[in-house]
């Protein structure tokens, strides 16, 4: 079985911003069940399929599939809610690969940094950039943005 085991943090500031090069993202849901999310996804020009499990800890099941990209943009009109438009950065800290997106629309001004892990115990370089961890706190979680958006949130003080 795949399984992904990642953690995932708010970002502070732009200092990781430095000779990196986004791909845009436009990924929708066809389904957002807590037990099971099936995603579409086109990075770039490639088309995706995912099917996620539920998550225990920061470990889930998780199958993605390559599409082609006109297949990707027929489902994506089928999706449940608005699509979450983001851009995503790779960035390499200490042999690990960061993730960091950069999310627009409903969702902008919220920037989160992901890294996926070999254990949900495995070691890694905290950057200076990072911010809270966010791994378990379901208003992250890119199926909630599209029915919740970042820019709808109160914001307590």
């Amino acid at each position: 079985m795949a399984v992904e085991i990642e953690r995932k943090f708010l970002v502070q500031g732009d200092a990781w911003r430095q000779g990196v090069t986004g791909v845009r993202y436009v990924q929708g849901y066809l389904n957002r069940d807590k037990a099971r999310t099936v995603r579409v996804r086109i990075a770039g020009t490639q088309g995706f399929l995912t099917i996620k499990g539920e998550s225990v800890g920061a470990t889930r099941a998780e199958f993605e599939y390559p599409i082609p990209v006109e297949d990707a943009q027929a489902l994506l009109a089928l999706c449940e809610g608005p699509c979450i438009d983001k851009t995503r950065y790779r960035i390499p800290v200490d042999g690990m690969a960061w993730e960091v997106d950069v999310f627009a629309g409903d969702n902008a001004g919220l920037v989160v940094a992901e890294i996926e892990l070999p254990s949900e115990d495995a070691p890694f370089s905290r950057p200076s950039w990072l911010g809270a961890e966010v791994t378990h706190d379901a208003r992250y979680f890119n199926s909630n943005l599209s029915r919740q958006p970042y820019a709808g949130w109160i914001v307590s003080s």
